[in-house]
C-alpha cells in the first residue's frame, strides 16, 4: 500500500517515524506493508530521509492511482478541507489528526467517503494517542452515551498542575509550557478553550449522529485562575481541572467547556501533568475512563497509523459512521443546573441577600469571603451573583 503524507510538521513527522520504527509489525497487522510515496509541504527539507519523496503540488497524489491512503496532519480548515475533499473524490481514502477540520466539516467528508466507498478516520483528532473515536464508534455502539466527561487538553491540564504544586502564577505556568514545546506561541486556543471545546463538539456528533457545532457551546479557559483559586481547592480537598462536558438531556445535549473544582473522588481528579482522561458514561455500560497521552508528536502519529492500518485492512469497505449534516439544537448552557464555588469582596450580610444559605470557606485569605452555593441554573447564578462584587467563580463537579 502506497500512502501519501500532506503536512510534515510535528504530526506528519512522527508518522513517517512510526511507520519505520514499526514497519514489520504494522505490514504484517495491516495485511500488506506499507510505504510513503509522497510528502506533501511547501518548506524544503534538505538532508530529510523523505526530500526524495516531497512534493508541493496535491494533485500529484490526487493523479496517482497508486496511492491509496492519504494522511493529513497539515491543521486549520484550509486548505486541508480543499485537499481532503479532492481525495475522497479522487477515491482515496484519508486519516486526519487536524480537529479543526473534523469538527467543521466531519459530516460532509463522512458522507462523501461513504459516496465513494472509501473511509475518511480521525481518531487522531480527539485525547492524542488515547483511542476514543473508535471505542464510540464500534465498541460502546449497544449503549446509549448519557454523559462524555473530558480533560481533552495536555497544555492546560500541565499549566494548572504547575499552578496547584508550586503555586506559580497563571503567566508563570504559561511561560513553562512554551519553553517546554507544550504552548504554541499564541496559545489562545488553549488557554480559552478553544482547543477542547472543539473536541467535545466532535465526541457529541459522534454520540448523538448530528452536527454539533462548536461555537454553540458555551465556552471558559483558564486565564482567571489564580494560585488563590488553588489554596481555596486544596482547602476544600478538590483540583481544578479544564472540563469539556456533554450531557445528554431528553432529545438534545448540554455542553459546556470551563474550569471545574473535582473532589477527590472524581475519577479525573488525578488526571496530572500533560495527561488527558475521559470519562464516559452509558445507560448499560455505567461509568468508563480513558486515559493516556492526550498529546505529543508519537503518541498521536500512532493513532493516525492505526487508523491507516484500518483503512488498509478496509480497502473498497466503507467503515460506517453514524454522524449526518444535520445540525443538533444543543440546550442554553443557562438551563443547566450546578453548584459553584463564589469568591467576593462583598460582606456576609450582602451575600446572604443574594444567595441565602450558604456553606462559607475558610483558606486564611484576607479581604474577601469565599463560599458555595446549592445547586441551582446557571441562569439563576447570574442573576443572584450580579448582587455582589465578584472577585472569581468555578463550578463544582
Amino acid at each position: 500500500m502506497k500512502i501519501a503524507v500532506m503536512g510534515y510538521g510535528t504530526i506528519g513527522s512522527g508518522v513517517v517515524e512510526v511507520l519505520n520504527i514499526n514497519q514489520e509489525k504494522i505490514a504484517k497487522r495491516a495485511g500488506e506493508p506499507v510505504e510513503v510515496k509522497y510528502v506533501l509541504d511547501l518548506r524544503d527539507f534538505p538532508g530529510s530521509p523523505i526530500e526524495d519523496r516531497l512534493i508541493k503540488d496535491y494533485m500529484t497524489i490526487v493523479n496517482d492511482p497508486e496511492v491509496g491512503v492519504v494522511v493529513e496532519t497539515m491543521g486549520g480548515v484550509e486548505p486541508a478541507y480543499t485537499f481532503v475533499k479532492a481525495m475522497l473524490e479522487a477515491g482515496k481514502q484519508v486519516a486526519t489528526s487536524n480537529k479543526n477540520l473534523v469538527a467543521t466539516k466531519g459530516a460532509e467528508l463522512i458522507r462523501i467517503a461513504r459516496e465513494h466507498n472509501v473511509n475518511f478516520l480521525f481518531e487522531a483528532s480527539v485525547g492524542g494517542g488515547i483511542p476514543i473515536i473508535r471505542p464510540l464508534n464500534k465498541c460502546l455502539t449497544a449503549d446509549e452515551i448519557e454523559q462524555i466527561t473530558g480533560i481533552l487538553n495536555g497544555t492546560t491540564n500541565y499549566m494548572l498542575t504547575k499552578m496547584s504544586e508550586e503555586g506559580t502564577e497563571f503567566s508563570e505556568a504559561l511561560r513553562d509550557a512554551q519553553e517546554k514545546g507544550y504552548a504554541e506561541k499564541d496559545p489562545t486556543a488553549d488557554v480559552e478553550g478553544f482547543d477542547p471545546c472543539r473536541k467535545i463538539a466532535i465526541l457529541t456528533s459522534m454520540v448523538c449522529g448530528k452536527q454539533v457545532d462548536f461555537e454553540d457551546i458555551h465556552c471558559e479557559g483558564i486565564t482567571k485562575i489564580t494560585p488563590i483559586d488553588i489554596k481555596y481547592a486544596k482547602a476544600m480537598g478538590c483540583s481544578i481541572k479544564l472540563l469539556a462536558t456533554s450531557k445528554k438531556v431528553g432529545e438534545s445535549y448540554s455542553c459546556i467547556v470551563a474550569p471545574f473544582m473535582l473532589p477527590k473522588d472524581h475519577a479525573l481528579c488525578g488526571v496530572g501533568d500533560v495527561f488527558n482522561g475521559i470519562f464516559v458514561h452509558g445507560n448499560v455500560l455505567g461509568d468508563a475512563m480513558f486515559y493516556g497521552s492526550g498529546a505529543g508528536k508519537l503518541p498521536t502519529a500512532s493513532a493516525v497509523v492505526a487508523d491507516v492500518v484500518d483503512m488498509v485492512k478496509h480497502q473498497h469497505t466503507n467503515i460506517y459512521i453514524d454522524w449526518s449534516e444535520e445540525k443538533m439544537e444543543l440546550l442554553d448552557y443557562r438551563d443547566s443546573q450546578t453548584k459553584f464555588f463564589v469568591r467576593t469582596s462583598s460582606y456576609p450580610a450582602a451575600v446572604l441577600d443574594a444567595f441565602g444559605h450558604v456553606n462559607y470557606v475558610d483558606a486564611d485569605v484576607e479581604g474577601e469571603t469565599a463560599f458555595t452555593t446549592e445547586l441551582m441554573t446557571e441562569g439563576e447564578f447570574e442573576s443572584r451573583v450580579s448582587k455582589i462584587e465578584l472577585i472569581n467563580r468555578i463550578r463544582l463537579a
